[in-house]
């Protein structure tokens, strides 16, 4: 099994006849994900052709939630019309929603997370400016490379779209259940805490791979939730260990206050609550590939 996609997904794409939409609609269809149409309200009525496959242009999410099926929408618009893209999918209460676009203003995503809030949250978002969400072997929602893992049972959630790819990589030969990219974003839809619970109620995820970055207090909230909840094994990897002191780094979400928000407090916070945390992302796997030992 898997958690939030499965083989049984039908994917649209919001955007599907911009370039990022047309490029990635062919990547998941190559992977044999079971994408089902897309969404551009000048284009409707209108097919894109994916190597001989002709995949329907709707005007609206909901039209093509009832012509299709789908139950996921991957977003692949630019930064301004993301906001009103969102709330359209939210309106027409798709199940999920994968925001990959980077670059929307923080205010912009803060009003489309509390529009699905006020709408008792029917729909999950994953992102934005995220690489998506794949479950080996089954289906893929985004732009994480179908080929570079095999199916197993660690589950894997992490801010950072390069080091999922590098995470699924070094562990290919264990395989995961599903991998999330989260975002590292300041204002994300799905939390290291949503995918923990997710994974933790998953009867086909043994363990648990939990990727963070330097900024914000994310990580160690979630090792608050760690403590209480969650009873799997949980490896664990911060990036920014290097990062010069008072420098900001990395993603918009990487801003670090005095002590707090470092790599080494991160770090600190997760080992405190039982998590094994390596300095680097290989150390990390050969970690997570000695506790699949004993399972």
């Amino acid at each position: 099994m898997a958690i939030w996609l499965t083989e049984n997904s039908k994917i649209i794409i919001q955007g599907i006849t911009g370039s990022e939409g047309t490029k990635h609609g062919r990547r998941m269809l190559a992977s044999g994900a079971q994408v089902v149409g897309g969404v551009n309200a000048r284009k409707a009525g209108q097919s894109v052709d994916f190597d001989g496959k002709a995949l329907p242009v709707f005007g609206t999410v909901k039209e093509a939630m009832e012509q299709t099926g789908a139950d996921v929408s991957v977003v692949f618009v630019p930064p301004k019309f993301t906001k009103d893209a969102v709330v359209e999918a939210v309106d027409a209460e798709i199940p999920l929603c994968v925001v990959i676009t980077e670059g929307i203003p923080v205010h912009d995503t803060a009003y489309f997370w509390a529009y699905a809030e006020k709408a008792a949250n029917k729909t999950r978002i994953i992102g934005p400016n995220c690489p998506g969400i794949a479950s080996p072997g089954q289906s893929n929602a985004g732009i994480i490379p179908a080929d570079i893992t095999t199916p197993g049972r660690i589950g894997l959630v992490s801010k950072s779209g390069t080091l999922t790819y590098q995470m699924m990589y070094e562990l290919r030969d264990v395989g995961f259940s599903t991998c999330v990219g989260i975002g590292g974003d300041p204002v994300i839809g799905t939390t290291h805490i949503d995918a923990l619970k997710a994974f933790q109620d998953d009867p086909d995820t043994d363990a648990i791979v939990m990727i963070g970055e330097i900024g914000g207090d994310a990580e160690e909230r979630a090792a608050a939730y760690i403590e209480q909840n969650v009873t799997k094994p949980v490896v664990g990897y911060v990036a920014g260990f290097t990062a010069p002191e008072g420098k900001t780094m990395g993603h918009a979400g990487a801003i670090v206050s005095g002590s707090s928000g470092t790599a080494e407090a991160k770090k600190e916070a997760l080992e405190k609550v039982g998590v094994r945390v390596g300095k680097t992302p290989s150390e990390t796997a050969v970690l997570m590939r000695e506790i699949m030992k004993n399972v």
